[in-house]
């Protein structure tokens, strides 16, 4: 990031936990709620208990964990590190892409994706920022690494290509073509970039180093917020739609069925007029994720500690958006955390948590019933969503935070909860993949409500089109 991002400036003026007594604090033992479900662990990786760990990709018999830091400052193993995963029980090292390809100091390997048709893992690397990730903060271009991971180089990614993007991208949605697993695009927010809020990106020829920008967008909004950047986005899979989540100017559908047809000079249109996007107070929403087989999509509010209107307690939560009507999509319900979301809490909650820490949502994978969304200090909830009109908590994962780590993330663990929850989970196979930045890789099992749409999945995750998502 070659700035602070006005949705961190917000995020220094938010928090959140689960698993704990009615009125927590963290000097009172945690008590488990009785819920219909239960995430069991199945195996930890702590990642040499370096914290500051980042995106999650996994593919076969690897796993891949980015880094929130640069090599700066003596932070070891700030590059990307590679986890064998064949025997889920016992994940281990086995590698890591370091310097001169990653680790790098002012850089933060922020992004993670596997293309598994081409076998190519994908890394966005961003300029990390001094004052959210410890790191040097010196200048440097945005990239997206290329890594050859075929067969032995699984273990030992090798770098084959560089896309160095026109304008500085955030997040990005993996879409492969469903008709030609060969053709895949990147759908890139490109938050602060004036004039364009999304880019499009064929990346069909990555191993020839060949990258073709094939489309844009942007909007004025007319009444705009304080922060309207496009946070995040996700695809539908024929890649028809869009769904984004644009913070404070709320969420919207467009329609993106000419760049999944690959028409030349594609044209990307609004299906939901701005004046009938949903918006609500607050940080906005952050993530947008399409329900499978359902006119749903979820959407996550990212809120840090910190001080103003729109930081800390009662943070961020979860809001359910019904999309039959695209032009004029409603939201129908919201889930929190209690008693953390609540209102009521933040009358008790202490300052050091409230400035500290972070009980807010942040990224989703979903099943046809199920949201998977990892909560930052309320670890991974898992939330029934059969019932639109309220959706209900059905299990959570709380771990038990590492003695100590190398590097602590100052806005989101330098308070007194220890467990931040971050990426995107990942199932495969029909176990739970997750990181949490402080304490490592977690393989769960889920078992409740639903189970079967877990257990029966072979990959999915909340950032990509690829696997069981259709």
């Amino acid at each position: 990031m070659g700035r602070l991002a006005p949705w961190v400036l917000a995020g220094l003026i938010t928090a959140c936990t689960g698993g704990g007594p009615e009125r927590p604090s963290p000097s009172e033992p945690v008590t488990p709620r009785k819920l219909p479900g239960s995430l069991t662990p199945v195996g930890h990786e702590p990642l040499f208990d370096r914290g500051m760990n980042a995106a999650l990709a996994v593919w076969n018999d690897f796993a891949y964990v980015g880094s929130r830091t640069d090599g700066s400052k003596g932070h070891p193993h700030a590059g990307v590190v590679v986890v064998n995963i064949q025997d889920p029980v016992h994940p281990q090292v086995v590698g890591e892409i370091g310097p001169p390809d990653e680790g790098n100091p002012s850089e933060t390997s922020r992004e993670l994706r596997v293309w598994p048709s081409e076998q190519l893992l994908l890394v966005l690397n961003l300029r990390c920022d001094p004052l959210i990730h410890d790191c040097d903060g010196g200048p440097m271009e945005p990239t997206i690494r290329f890594y050859d991971i075929r067969g032995k180089r699984a273990a030992m990614p090798v770098l084959v290509s560089t896309y160095h993007p026109l304008r500085q991208p955030h997040e990005f949605f993996l879409w492969q073509d469903p008709n030609d697993p060969g053709r895949a695009l990147l759908f890139l927010s490109t938050p602060g970039n004036f004039g364009v809020d999304l880019l499009v990106t064929d990346i069909s020829t990555a191993r020839e180093g060949v990258f073709r920008e094939v489309a844009s967008w942007s909007t004025a909004f007319p009444d705009p917020g304080p922060n309207d950047d496009l946070h995040s986005l996700s695809v539908s899979p024929d890649g028809s739609r869009a769904y984004l989540a644009f913070l404070t100017a709320g969420f919207l559908v467009l329609d993106t069925s000419e760049v999944a047809k690959g028409l030349p000079s594609p044209a990307v249109r609004l299906v939901t007029p701005l004046t009938n996007r949903v918006r609500w107070p607050g940080a906005g929403p952050h993530s947008a994720v399409k329900v499978p087989g359902r006119d749903l999509v979820l959407t996550t509010d990212e809120v840090y500690g910190g001080i103003g209107p729109d930081a800390g307690c009662p943070w961020g939560w979860v809001h359910l958006i019904d999309v039959t009507d695209e032009p004029s999509p409603q939201v129908v319900s919201e889930y929190r955390v209690a008693p953390y979301n609540e209102e009521a809490y933040c009358d008790e909650v202490s300052g050091e948590r409230d400035m500290g820490s972070s009980f807010s949502s942040h990224n989703p994978t979903v099943t046809e019933h199920l949201a998977l969304v990892t909560w930052h200090s309320a670890g991974l909830q898992v939330v029934s969503t059969e019932d639109p009109d309220r959706p209900t908590q059905v299990a959570e994962f709380v771990p038990e935070p590492l003695e100590a780590v190398a590097t602590e993330d100052p806005i989101l663990s330098s308070g007194p909860d220890q467990v931040v929850m971050w990426s995107y989970p990942v199932i495969e196979d029909g176990l739970i993949y997750v990181v949490d930045i402080r304490n490592g890789l977690y393989v769960l099992e889920y078992h409740g409500p639903h189970e079967g749409e877990v257990a029966s999945i072979g990959f999915l995750e909340g950032n990509s089109n690829l696997g069981d998502g259709s």
